[in-house]
């Protein structure tokens, strides 16, 4: 009896040891399995996604600019002499025919005198050919003179009366020059250099010239009630340049104070070094607070028409294939297509081909990336640009990993 109650022992023991064995060995390789599928994931590179957008239909640019003057005219003297004074200064306002200043002319004034003393001579000549001319011919009644003679007399009268209109002729266009004497404003606008002093010399060609050689205007006068505003508008730009627009600008001297300018006119032509087209716009500026000459920041508000789509440009890849980009398929996979690049903005970039808007695009991909790869996607955290997840979120994800296997018993331990 005492036999067998030990056997059955031995048996029970030897059960549960097979048991016992039969567990551990499945925990084993269930913790295996669970430790081989952690690692797997843990490995596989974690990308994060971004999509192409649509363009908006209207652009804003921001283009350098130029102001000019409606009207500028440099101011030239007719005739040679001293500046005998001037009467306006830099920043006068001035009306059409104010007079800026007044010539000394002595050698002018002696010809002008001269020139009508001959006409009054070629008068007294003309006077006495005439009288002689009219006696020969009442003379043809007698036959006191010949024809011959009547002919000639009455050519030197017709010869002397055209001597009168050229003499004439000469003391009018004296009269001109004379006026010259007088330098006046073309139309109404604002001196805005002023060149000359009293007693400066003025040459021959209406000019000052100084000890250093330059060759200097009078005067110069612009109209500035109205402003030109001319912008060199690149090439993609040129053609949606239309009547109607309007530009935005602001210059150095008014940060904080914005303008409007209307397109006038372009040249219909690009320069082949810049590959933009000059384009003009008109400022009214009747309080004349903008000067000719000043430096403008112009945004322009255009209109496109194209189904382009917007990329960041750090989703781009650059490689001997060329400009293409990386995306996620539908079974995680890494795949590369081409794409065609229109224009690079900020930030972004212009692609008229290649992308949809429901491609997953990689976010700065990285270069161990290749072709069919399986990644994981995941949202970055704000404040970091990189692929993969800070380090912190990789340790926390180690240690939920771990916190998953389940620990052994006290006894498993031991048995271990």
């Amino acid at each position: 009896m005492e036999k067998s109650k030990q056997k059955s022992m031995m048996i029970l023991v030897i059960v549960l040891g097979v048991v016992y064995m039969g567990y551990r060995i499945i925990e084993s390789k269930r913790d295996m399995a669970s430790l081989t599928e952690k690692a797997i994931e843990n490995d596989t590179p974690t990308v994060a996604i971004v999509y192409a957008k649509p363009l908006p239909s209207t652009e804003t640019i921001k283009l350098p600019g130029t102001i000019q003057a409606w009207f500028q005219a440099p101011i030239y003297a007719q005739v040679s002499g001293y500046v005998k004074m001037w009467y306006k200064d830099w920043g006068a306002i001035v009306k059409k025919g104010d007079i800026l200043a007044e010539i000394y002319a002595p050698a002018l004034d002696a010809k002008y005198r001269q020139s009508k003393a001959d006409l009054e001579s070629e008068i007294a000549l003309n006077n006495l050919a005439k009288l002689t001319a009219e006696r020969y011919i009442a003379l043809r009644k007698n036959q006191a003179v010949s024809e011959q003679a009547i002919s000639v007399k009455v050519a030197e009268a017709k010869a002397q009366q055209a001597k009168v209109n050229a003499a004439k002729q000469r003391v009018s266009n004296y009269e001109a020059l004379i006026r010259f004497k007088t330098i006046v404003a073309p139309y109404d606008g604002v001196v805005i250099n002023r060149s000359i002093n009293v007693g400066d010399f003025i040459n021959k060609e209406g000019t000052i010239s100084t000890p250093e050689g330059e060759v200097r205007n009078l005067f110069t006068v612009a109209d500035i009630s109205r402003l030109r505003l001319f912008v060199n508008v690149p090439e993609a730009y040129g053609a949606v340049m239309h009547d109607g627009l309007k530009a935005d600008l602001t210059v150095p001297q008014f940060s904080n104070r914005h303008f409007t300018a209307e397109f006038l006119t372009t040249a219909r032509g690009f320069n082949e070094s810049t590959r933009t087209v000059v384009t003009q716009f008109v400022i009214e500026n009747e309080e004349r607070d903008l000067w000719p000459g000043s430096y403008a920041s112009v945004n322009l508000t255009v209109e496109v028409a194209h189904n382009h789509l917007s990329i960041p440009s750090s989703s781009m890849v650059f490689d001997e294939m060329g400009v293409r980009v990386a995306y996620v398929d539908e079974n995680n996979r890494v795949r590369f297509k081409p794409i065609t690049v229109t224009r690079f903005l900020d930030a972004t970039v212009e692609v008229s081909g290649g992308v949809t808007t429901e491609d997953r695009l990689i976010n700065n991909p990285s270069a161990a990336l290749l072709e069919g790869d399986l990644v994981k996607i995941v949202t970055p955290r704000p404040g970091y640009d990189m692929i993969n997840e800070p380090v912190e979120s990789r340790e926390e994800s180690k240690s939920a990993s771990h916190s998953e296997i389940p620990d052994p018993s006290p006894k498993q331990a031991l048995n271990r």
